[in-house]
């Protein structure tokens, strides 16, 4: 097994996160995606700051897929820049992390 990352991306509503978690869950680069519905972001962007409801999508995966899988969250994100980021899972249980491996191998 190589590393493992969890990968955050928000989305302006759960439809939208759902789209892109079926896809990419079923493209075999992520072994699930967990939505949160109703979080409140408060952010700047283009000179104005924001507060607004947003949706998080966290994905799970191996660290090789992380380019392939934020490109692809990318083609099928609404936003102009939609935030995709990777934190390294430095522990977590081995069937868990087995689990994650065999499902995106693809």
């Amino acid at each position: 097994m190589d590393g493992f990352v969890i990968v955050f991306s928000t989305a302006q509503n759960e439809e939208e996160a759902a789209r892109i978690g079926k896809a990419v869950v079923a493209e075999g680069l992520a072994a699930c995606c967990n939505i949160v519905p109703r979080i409140r972001s408060i952010y700047t962007w283009k000179e104005k700051v924001f507060d607004e409801p947003e949706v998080l999508s966290i994905y799970k995966t191996r660290g090789a897929l992380f380019g392939r899988l934020k490109d692809r969250i990318k083609a099928l994100h609404g936003y102009e820049v939609p935030e995709i980021i990777a934190v390294d899972i430095k522990d977590g249980l081995p069937e868990y992390l087995a689990w994650i491996d065999e499902v995106t191998k693809g």
